[in-house]
């Protein structure tokens, strides 16, 4: 990735000289439909018009693109040989008002940075559309790549004949010779602009809703994907959920949506969930379901909606400043989403999937060695990338949420409010929302902001209760620790949880709480003084605060005998996800963890902590289990697996989901060979409609173990010959227990670049098969040997792919560390982002054997 990188420094450099008036763009799409060379750039035509504040200056445009066949400066041509670098277009001589049309041809991508493209393999359709967040535009059209240098824009898009096409902007008019053009937008920054054009299928709705002041909004909704998809496209659940998110954010920041129209497209070969664009929201369309999925993959959906939609306001209207305050926007999408996901549709139990997924992703990335505050110090483009974390989005949203708690709901809205207003169209930084928040709270936030936002690491709470003869409690006390590495302890708002069976038989429920503020080292918990004392204590009950929850002996034996026995959710979920914290940390053996879910997970009822669950203990199976414990482990998950399959109602999601478990830890036999009876249907389970997708999640497991061949996989694409069917395809030849295969996968991701980023993803997925550690163990080597050359010759989201896909995780053993260890001190003046990924998968990899260590004493 040489020279596409853009400092902190030349970006606070070009801010301070320059400010930006507009732009016009326009794109001719229709080489996107040609074959070959042809189809490989499109001309991308862009006059840009700012000001300069030091007539005279030099600066630059950014532009990554194939060729630049014209560049002309305030009426003057330039020599594009001259002033063009294959990233960068230098201006000097800047007058005090300037206009720079660039005229280029731009590639359009396979790796889903920039303008992706894709031929439909059922239909031979292409379909295209931008993804630019952090800075990808610049693969599209000339600009100044920033988001502080914000600007009106106008699209002008000539595509084949047919094609829907779309921007952030509405179309004005009926497209005039194949050539669209689009309102001009409000001042927005470069990187949620947005074009999407192809064959694609649309349905429309509006918004309707009476503000305030009585004036009328009507707001044009758009829905769309593939033409191939459009038989499982449901739109009418889609505009329910957008038009529920759409009047709680009106109700509650008092702005009305600011971007006119307001399309979703659903697009293939997404690298992630979406991109909020506005007025052009896009999302993977794996969210546009092939088969029957679980209420949990609704849920998901809907929460993403409502994250993006939360983005129009947060990120969009108010954009930070540079990206080291990205979790100004995606913080509070990932709160607001929740919130809004809750209070306004049919998700009510958002909160747990909260506490129970999203927290855990922050919990890992928190105890990274590439921890950082959620307000982070990016340095550059590579560190941006790598900031869209666990961090930045789940932790800041935990914090807000305890700020919430803080300043109270009331003052927290009014704050957002008076933020939009105040900076509306513009980029702010930490201190102008702390400054909001402090005028509707009263309260001094600079304490908190630094123990919160400018600090990292997690704390853990341990409750420490000491009784009289009659068994009351004398003193319940809270210790809070911290890493030494990270030794901040934070001021906690928690509530503490006392539960207890009512009779011998009967469930955990709670019989008291206190909630209350924790600081330091020790705090006294006064109110739960003389109270009966309690089977479990639950720190942090309610999820109130972001920490580990730690439990005192007593607590602890009761989870293990009757965990899934406690009545509430949320405080099930709470526990569930504690444990799973002692078992990361090599502090409870991967088979207590395992036999935990063997004996409760079966009672669980949501069914998103059920597939939590289900992929925890896959995990735990697969990286902190005792190798000379793994295949009982194994045969012990299947089989209680298969035992709850069988129980679970007919046709509900909790037997999908044990479906799917099933298959992901079959290794015997028998197991394999019901899944291939399931397959031709000689075996039938009552209530498991075993669809397309289902088939590829059976067959995956059956080609690892050597059950089924290429000639099976083959017939199975003739039955699902689509776009996702080929993915599938892919990453199952990539499965099968072969060194040929093996060598051939790692030659298509490692050594071309051919694939595109769907097919990289599907390949890595199939190659680092747990059950293969033999198979695979000759390219640890081969990673530390190609890793640098890889990061450097590709895109920097395939090499993210291959870095952390390829990292010789299964080969788990202290001479791999030693590798890691190796790599990372012999090569120091690696770029950062790439030591970053490198040392995170390091530090899994030295805490997967922390837990099997674990796990392997305690068998003695």
């Amino acid at each position: 990735m040489p020279g596409e990188n853009l400092t902190r420094d030349e970006a606070r450099e070009r801010a301070a000289l320059l400010s930006v008036d507009g732009y016009d763009v326009a794109l001719d799409l229709r080489s996107a439909v040609l074959e070959g060379e042809a189809a490989r750039t499109f001309r991308s035509r862009t006059t840009l018009r700012f000001r300069c504040a030091e007539p005279g200056a030099a600066t630059f445009a950014d532009l990554v693109a194939p060729a630049v066949t014209a560049v002309t400066l305030n009426g003057r041509e330039l020599d594009p040989a001259e002033v063009f670098d294959g990233t960068r277009v230098a201006l000097a001589d800047l007058a005090a008002e300037n206009t720079l049309v660039v005229d280029a041809q731009c590639a359009y991508s396979r790796t889903g940075e920039g303008l992706h493209r894709f031929v439909d393999p059922e239909d031979g359709e292409v379909y295209l559309y931008t993804q630019y967040e952090p800075a990808d535009a610049r693969r599209v059209f000339a600009n100044f790549e920033q988001p502080d240098l914000k600007a009106p824009f106008r699209f002008e898009v000539t595509a084949p004949d047919g094609w829907v096409v779309l921007s952030n902007g509405a179309p004005e008019g009926e497209p005039a010779a194949g050539t669209y053009r689009f309102a001009e937008t409000r001042p927005i920054s470069t990187y949620i602009t947005a074009v999407v054009a192809g064959p694609y299928h649309y349905v429309s709705d509006t918004y309707r809703r009476t503000l305030a002041d009585g004036t009328e909004l009507e707001i044009p909704l758009g829905a769309l994907c593939r033409k191939g998809l459009s038989r499982h496209f449901d739109p009418a659940d889609i505009f329910t959920v957008t038009k529920q998110g759409l009047d709680f954010f009106h109700e509650h920041f008092d702005y009305p949506y600011p971007f006119g129209k307001y399309d979703q497209a659903f697009v293939p070969e997404y690298n992630i969930g979406a991109m909020e664009n506005p007025g052009c929201v896009t999302f993977r369309e794996e969210f546009v379901f092939r088969g029957k999925v679980t209420e949990a993959s609704y849920e998901r959906r809907a929460n993403v909606i409502l994250h993006e939609m939360a983005h129009m306001w947060f990120g969009d209207l108010v954009t930070m400043r540079w990206w080291d305050d990205l979790w100004l926007k995606e913080s509070f999408a990932d709160f607001m989403g929740a919130l809004s996901l809750v209070e306004a549709t049919r998700f009510t139990n958002g909160w747990i999937t909260f506490a129970n997924g999203r927290k855990a992703w922050a919990y890992r990335a928190d105890q990274l060695p590439s921890t950082h505050p959620v307000t982070a110090d990016i340095r550059d483009l590579e560190d941006a990338k790598l900031n869209f974390d666990g961090i930045t989005y789940a932790k800041g949203a935990a914090v807000l949420k305890q700020l919430v708690a803080y300043v109270g709901r009331d003052a927290f809205l009014e704050g957002a409010r008076r933020y939009f207003k105040r900076h509306a169209y513009g980029n702010t930084r930490l201190t102008d929302l702390l400054s909001v928040l402090e005028e509707t709270s009263g309260r001094d936030l600079a304490t908190w902001s630094r123990a919160w936002l400018e600090t990292a690491g997690v704390n853990a709470l341990t409750p420490q209760a000491t009784y009289d003869a009659e068994g009351r409690i004398t003193e319940l006390s809270i210790l809070q620790e911290a890493a030494p590495e990270r030794p901040e302890l934070r001021p906690h708002r928690v509530a503490v949880g006392l539960y207890r069976r009512e009779n011998a038989d009967g469930a955990l429920v709670r019989y008291a709480r206190a909630e209350l503020d924790v600081s330091g080292p020790r705090t006294v918990v006064t109110e739960l003084t003389g109270a009966d004392r309690p089977e479990l204590i639950l720190v942090n009950d309610d999820d109130l605060t972001y920490c580990k929850v730690r439990f005192d002996e007593r607590s602890l034996a009761t989870l293990r005998g009757h965990l899934g026995e406690i009545t509430e959710p949320l405080s099930r979920a709470l526990c569930w996800s504690a444990v799973w914290g002692l078992t990361r940390d090599g502090l409870m053996p991967a088979r207590d963890y395992l036999d935990l879910v063997l004996r409760f997970a079966g009672r669980e009822s949501d069914i998103g902590v059920l597939q939590s669950l289900h992929a925890q203990a896959g995990y735990a199976l697969a990286h902190y289990t005792a190798p000379e414990h793994r295949d009982l482990a194994a045969r012990e998950l299947a089989q209680g697996a298969l035992h709850e399959l069988r129980l679970a109602e007919p046709g509900s999601g909790h037997q999908l989901s044990w479906a799917r478990f099933f298959a992901s830890v079959a290794t015997t036999a028998a197991d394999l060979q019901l899944l291939q009876g399931l397959l031709d249907g000689t075996a039938k389970i009552d209530g498991l409609d075993v669809d397309q997708e289902l088939r590829w999640t059976f067959l995956e497991p059956l080609t690892a173990h050597g059950a089924a061949d290429q000639a099976a996989l083959d017939a199975e694409l003739r039955r699902d010959d689509t776009a996702s069917g080929r993915r599938h395809h892919v990453r199952c030849l990539a499965a099968r227990p072969s060194a040929e295969v093996k060598a051939r996968a790692w030659a298509d991701v490692v050594e071309s670049d051919e694939l595109s980023n769907a097919l990289v993803e599907a390949t890595i997925s199939g190659f680092a098969q747990g059950s293969q550690r033999e198979l695979t163990a000759p390219y640890a080597p081969k990673y530390f040997a190609a890793v640098e050359r890889v990061w450097r010759e590709r895109s920097i989201e395939i090499g993210m792919a291959v870095v952390r896909g390829l990292f010789p995780a299964h080969q788990d053993r202290q001479e791999t560390l030693d590798a890691a260890d190796a790599w990372l001190s012999g090569h120091p003046d690696a770029p950062p982002a790439l030591r970053r990924l490198v040392s995170e998968a390091r530090d899994d990899l030295a805490r997967a054997l922390r837990a099997q260590s674990c796990d392997a004493q305690a068998a003695r």
